[in-house]
């Protein structure tokens, strides 16, 4: 593959999710009473149907807590909780999925030797990479998604860390959806102690793993 073969395939990857993102942010804002409306008639088609959705709107860079707090506030949060980690999983599997299918090959060409070593430490340290990446407060759950189908990340190996990684948050922002009538309420209160806690737990790893990247880089 030549390098403006590469360019052209990575640039035409970012000009169609934006393009989608665009698309789906200009549709309309999402409110309790349409996502009410849209799933109530689907009776035990619900789940499914929300499910897909979802997924679909993640590759679409849709806010993640936004679909978390739809399925609290449809399904509960005794069920809305493993829909939403069901539906953040696949998202990002499929979102993983057509990054790794249209432009790997390109960046591969395009990275050369320069990123040689960035890349071996991603395919070491994927399942802790890709954890991380779900667990430190601020990172972009979306992008993190297409970021890691052009890295060197097994599939498997993405798939399970962001199922363990994204399952508190989407507990909390779950139990917040479900709980939208009364946000004192106990359910509420333990969502934004998780959500606390979550954002502690990733600063502490975030800060643990510099430390042992300044150690080895010191030894060498």
């Amino acid at each position: 593959m030549t390098r403006g073969a590469a360019w052209l395939r990575v640039a035409s990857l970012a000009i169609a999710v934006l393009i989608v993102f665009v698309f789906v942010a200009s549709s309309g804002s999402l409110s309790s009473d349409r996502v009410r409306d849209a799933v109530d008639p689907l009776g035990a088609a619900a789940v499914p149907v929300f499910v897909a959705v979802s997924a679909l709107l993640t590759c679409a860079l849709f806010p993640g807590p936004l679909l978390a707090g739809a399925s609290g506030l449809l399904f509960g949060t005794a069920l809305g909780t493993p829909v939403a980690i069901t539906a953040a999983t696949l998202g990002a599997v499929l979102a993983f999925s057509i990054a790794r299918f249209v432009a790997h090959d390109a960046v591969e060409t395009l990275a050369g030797t320069r990123l040689a070593p960035l890349q071996g430490w991603i395919e070491r340290r994927g399942f802790w990479a890709v954890l991380y990446a779900r667990i430190v407060p601020g990172m972009p759950y979306s992008l993190v998604n297409y970021a890691a189908g052009l890295s060197r990340v097994a599939l498997p190996t993405f798939a399970a860390a962001t199922a363990i990684g994204v399952a508190p948050r989407a507990f909390a922002y779950t139990a917040l959806g479900g709980s939208l009538d009364d946000l004192t309420s106990p359910e509420a209160i333990v969502a934004f102690g998780a959500l606390v806690v979550m954002a502690l737990v990733g600063l502490v790893l975030l800060r643990g793993e510099r430390n042992r990247g300044r150690g080895r880089a010191s030894s060498a």
